[in-house]
């Protein structure tokens, strides 16, 4: 393959550039502007899935990103085709997932009359992406390329946008390949500072109640073995935010698993009592706070991230560390080996006693009666028991996602998928495709809503017709589920425009008519039946349609705007922490 000199059309020296960036995958739909790409792609190495809508290319580019580590690539026309990749762009970003977006652009002479199908595409993306171009000399093309990779990847992850005109597309270049980037105004810090390290561990062997607050900063990096190092190293509990799910295993005795709003009660209230937070890789979300005001009063705080920006934004900070997470936490696990041996290492036993004894007292719990109705946790758990918690699952937005996260028990980084910032209902099955894609040889679950599996079901044909088979599991409880709770909860139960019903579509045939295989459980006696027959189907996508109770509501649960002091266990409302009795640690 030439890397230089070689005369090539803009359209041409595209998918050239993307091959040498390594490009396996492209997730796209053709169109006029764009029209002129589509032709030496019949030549490429580079495989294109045909998705059913813009929006489902960017998903599955991001599902290909998550499940992988590498950049996602989505491609669309001008105007409309580049307008539908605005959902996946501003996902990514919330969510730090590489990703570049190239769309199709009217001539540079038409732009900005108006022209058929034209659209200020770097314009609306700019707030949305780390960086947007517009390319106007075919000579820019590979140039332009390498730099959008290179920010898409470096630093903090996010997605890019690469703009281009048809004229430029179609006009003839030479070809010039260069290995390095320089961008003078981009120079992520990736080292951390061995003061700020040396700092950090000084307050890990001071604290009583340290907590490990670690989210997708770790999972991007690749540091879960350094986090692990860390953790034992130490004696130190863990959480993991949604964004973090399997970068510490579950089944680990340090791990507390999830906190925030819809977390387990340990992992919220050790973040409560803790004296010292060790944060890694996260942004302090409101999701994961609460009332900011009243979030874990007493602890002090080691923040770690590579984007300086997110240090001291949500909350103030005593050893602030920018750097990789990967790098820094590394370096804390070393420091905080060498000087344990010199000090002797803290004796975290009474807290962790205290963990355990809450993690008893007060497990995630729900009631599963043998006549029925189904309850959502027991199709999670069986989903769990049927993969061997093995698969790679992937989740929409809404109570759906809150019950696979609380209740399927996650063991490595990369197993858990999801939209967690922008919170785009949807996501699922577009993004289990692309996780598909990208890793083949796992079995992809994804487990969606009623509601959400209806913004983006037509993807199932895509699934079909290139031979991306999945599994999707329907909680379906005819309703839109979170908003119907929080109705029910705080707003008297004044249910306005949240009933889907249950029955229409069927999903069953929905699935069969779109090349798939439907399969429906309405008692609790059919679950495990009817997921050995979906798991014994390797060939096709099976969609299940679990027909779910629809009153059931997601606990424990803190209140938007509330304290994490006032978390609710349940549906009785019992609110554990408020009781003097019941607050084991002052």
């Amino acid at each position: 393959m030439a890397r230089g000199g070689e005369k090539l059309t803009g359209a041409q020296a595209l998918f050239r550039a993307l091959e040498l960036e390594g490009v396996d995958t492209v997730f796209g739909i053709p169109g006029g502007a764009i029209l002129p790409a589509y032709d030496p792609l019949l030549e490429s190495s580079i495989r294109h899935v045909l998705t059913r809508h813009e929006q489902g290319a960017g998903h599955a580019a991001e599902g290909y990103a998550h499940a992988t580590g590498r950049v996602g690539v989505a491609m669309a026309t001008s105007g409309p085709g580049g307008c539908n990749l605005v959902t996946p762009l501003a996902d990514a970003m919330m969510d730090s997932i590489p990703l570049v977006a190239i769309t199709g652009q009217v001539a540079t002479a038409v732009v900005g009359n108006d022209a058929f199908q034209e659209a200020y595409m770097t314009g609306i993306a700019m707030p949305i992406t780390k960086q947007t171009w517009m390319v106007t000399d075919a000579n820019d093309v590979p140039r332009v390329v390498r730099e959008a990779f290179h920010v898409a990847s470096t630093g903090r992850p996010g997605p890019v946008l690469i703009d281009l005109p048809k004229d430029v597309l179609i006009s003839d270049m030479r070809f010039e390949w260069q290995e390095s980037v320089d961008l003078p105004g981009y120079r992520p810090t990736t080292r951390g500072s061995m003061k700020q390290v040396k700092a950090a561990v000084d307050l890990i062997l001071r604290a009583e109640r340290p907590v490990l607050y670690v989210g997708g900063g770790i999972v991007r990096s690749d540091a879960s073995d350094e986090l692990r190092r860390l953790a034992e190293t130490g004696d130190l509990p863990v959480v993991t935010t949604l964004m973090g799910r399997g970068v510490f295993p579950d089944t680990h005795p340090l791990g507390l698993g999830m906190p925030g709003m819809h977390g387990n009660y340990t992992a919220v209230t050790a973040m409560q009592r803790a004296d010292l937070l060790i944060a890694i890789g996260v942004r302090f979300d409101d999701r994961v706070t609460g009332n900011l005001a009243g979030f874990a009063p007493g602890a002090k705080v080691i923040h770690v991230d590579i984007d300086p920006a997110e240090i001291g934004k949500n909350r103030s900070v005593d050893v602030p560390i920018v750097g990789d997470a990967r790098d820094v936490t590394a370096a804390l696990a070393r420091e905080l080996a060498k000087l344990q041996e010199e000090r002797g290492r803290p004796d975290h036993s009474a807290w962790l006693g205290t963990l355990r004894d809450w993690q008893e007292r007060f497990p995630l719990r729900y009631r599963q009666e043998d006549g029925g109705p189904i309850k959502p946790q027991f199709v999670v758990e069986r989903i769990y028991e049927a993969t061997r918690g093995e698969a790679t699952i992937v989740s929409g937005v809404g109570q759906h996602q809150m019950w696979a996260s609380q209740f399927y028990r996650f063991t490595r980084p990369r197993q858990w998928i999801n939209s967690g910032g922008l919170g785009t209902m949807g996501f699922a099955v577009p993004a289990a495709l692309g996780a598909k894609v990208g890793r083949p040889d796992q079995r992809v679950v994804a487990i969606d809503g009623d509601g959400c599996f209806q913004m983006t079901a037509q993807e199932l044909a895509t699934s079909a017709t290139e031979s991306i088979p999945i599994t999707v599991a329907i909680l379906n409880n005819g309703y839109l589920g979170m908003v119907r709770q929080w109705q029910e909860l705080f707003y008297g139960e004044r249910y306005s425009q949240v009933h889907l019903t249950q029955d229409t579509p069927d999903f069953v045939k929905l699935a069969e008519a779109m090349g798939a295989v439907g399969l429906r459980a309405e008692d609790p006696g059919d679950v495990d039946a009817v997921l050995d027959k979906a798991m014994s189907i390797t060939d096709r996508t099976v969609v299940i349609d679990f027909r779910v109770d629809p009153s059931e509501n997601v606990f424990p649960m803190v209140p938007a705007g509330a304290s994490n002091d006032d978390i609710i266990l349940g549906p009785e409302g019992v609110r554990p922490v408020n009781d003097p009795a019941e607050a084991p640690v002052a």
